[in-house]
């Protein structure tokens, strides 16, 4: 392989063509998605396949990826904005390096590099799995918008050899508006790998700490969030937010004019998010839209109780009233109640947390997440011949 085209990122050993390429959008963002990538790429390659990871523009995900022995490499015109014929570019540019590199299998995460991805793919006629992190037209069934995301994804549905829905919700969705057909489809749960006793939160500690891991971004709501802490000014909390987006500055505006702003830190994008789960107490996530969040899941590997919105498959991941407590989205009355309690109680709070620690050991590790995705590979390709 030509190294000056991996630009100087790592690219699997000389004479080796991975035998699976994963592509992403957005190298620039650490959001689900690239953790998921990240981390079952990284399982992948201790496992001792031949890996490489695909993605648009550069930054934290490279760098988590080379961390971990990762090979990656950029795509120049891949990038996240919709821009049609810099997207035709990608497409042919993603087209040329798979066939340069004829892996076994290709996996596409995110939407622009999952249409693209699997097109490019079926084209070469290499086997294509689409992981959805979220349906785009989940929530937005009678809007254009809804409309025209299905359209696109009925489009991808048709180049895929399968598609990964990471809930049961995103899956009966999918398939009760007849966008993807039951039998291309298979349901994964996300899964992460466990992380030693210091990583570990005590709920029991006072004044209890809250904290939200998200994006700044219309779907995850933080204005709920506020408005519910708004109305508990007269218990003692804080809040933590790790997150970065187009909505952090009118965040900090919405702070200010409820009067929360001296209890709310914007710690921005952390690379210490383990760290900072371990030192709250309360885990909260009040997004309209969802697919499986990863967050929750971090929340849980550290026996935090979980506050979230009842949106796509938070409620698989959240036993409401044992291992957390949910919330109809955009209701901040329901937040603030939940909020209260777990305020109120801090044995409730050990107890859902302990609750939820033991829920993500039983269903949501990464060993069994690469246990049913390399059984999904297994029956696409010989990769694990090769």
């Amino acid at each position: 392989m030509n190294n000056e085209k991996v630009h100087n990122r790592h690219c699997p050993p000389c004479g080796q063509s991975p035998s699976i390429v994963f592509i992403i959008t957005r190298a620039d963002d650490l959001g689900g998605a690239q953790v998921h990538v990240r981390d079952l790429a990284a399982a992948l390659v201790e496992q001792g396949e031949q890996v490489l990871v695909l993605a648009g523009g550069d930054g934290v995900l490279f760098e988590e990826l080379k961390a971990r022995q990762v090979p990656c490499r950029k795509l120049e015109e891949l990038i996240h904005p919709l821009q049609p014929f810099r997207d035709w570019r990608a497409f042919k540019e993603i087209r040329a390096v798979l066939q340069e590199l004829k892996p076994a299998l290709v996996t596409t995460h995110s939407n622009k590099a999952g249409l693209l991805g699997r097109l490019a793919a079926r084209i070469l006629n290499i086997p294509v799995i689409h992981t959805s992190h979220g349906f785009l037209f989940s929530g937005r069934k009678s809007t254009p918008a809804g409309r025209f995301y299905r359209l696109i994804e009925k489009v991808g549905a048709l180049a895929a050899s399968k598609v990964v829905a990471v809930s049961e919700n995103e899956f009966e969705i999918a398939c009760s508006l007849e966008v993807i057909p039951a039998h291309k489809m298979r349901v994964i749960h996300n899964g992460l790998p466990d992380m030693g006793e210091e990583y570990r939160a005590d709920p029991l500690l006072e004044p209890p700490g809250l904290v939200m891991v998200a994006r700044f971004e219309k779907p995850k709501d933080h204005e709920t969030l506020f408005k519910a802490l708004s109305g508990l000014k007269n218990r003692a909390w804080t809040l933590r937010l790790v997150g970065e987006g187009s909505g952090l500055q009118p965040a900090k505006r919405l702070a200010e004019q409820l009067n929360v702003s001296d209890r709310v830190s914007f710690l921005g994008m952390r690379d210490d998010v383990p760290a900072i789960l371990a030192s709250a107490q309360v885990f909260v996530l009040s997004s309209k839209r969802e697919g499986f969040p990863i967050s929750i899941l971090e929340a849980m590997r550290a026996g935090l109780p979980v506050v979230s919105s009842a949106v796509g498959g938070t409620a698989e991941a959240v036993e409401d009233n044992q291992t957390g407590l949910l919330f109809k989205p955009g209701e901040a009355r329901e937040l603030q109640t939940a909020l209260a309690r777990l305020l109120d109680e801090p044995f409730l709070r050990q107890q859902m947390g302990r609750a939820g620690r033991r829920r993500f050991l039983e269903k949501f590790t990464m060993d069994q997440m690469v246990e049913k995705t390399k059984a999904l590979y297994s029956e696409l390709t010989v990769y694990d011949d090769r």
